[in-house]
């Protein structure tokens, strides 16, 4: 099995994984098998917060088909930021404590 690590710290809610996906998958208008939601903007501590985050459905296979041929996931392809990451789930653990755990989800199909 594997996880998809999003290190949502850098995303720039470009939305390439959101295109590459519904084209690979043919998905209509009101699908998605990966969406990038916006957070903010919101003072907090006289800061302003204001991230995207990706996030899968649970049309999300994280591209079974294209690992199988060694390819990557069209999600973590494309990612202009480079802040999506598949995985395996052995390599979850260490994967987000490199990255930092206040600004990373996981997601696991």
């Amino acid at each position: 099995m594997h996880a998809m690590i999003i290190d949502y710290g850098y995303c720039t809610g470009c939305d390439a994984c959101v295109v590459s996906c519904a084209k690979e998958h043919d998905l209509g208008k009101d699908e998605w098998g990966i969406k990038v939601n916006q957070i903010g903007p919101a003072k907090i501590e006289s800061k302003w917060e204001w991230d995207y985050l990706p996030t899968p459905s649970r049309a999300c296979d994280l591209c079974a088909g294209r690992r199988a041929e060694g390819k990557k996931p069209l999600c973590e392809l494309h990612c202009l930021a480079n802040v999506i990451q598949i995985v395996p789930l052995d390599e979850v653990e260490s994967t987000m404590e490199k990255l930092g755990k206040h600004k990373t989800v996981c997601y696991i199909p």
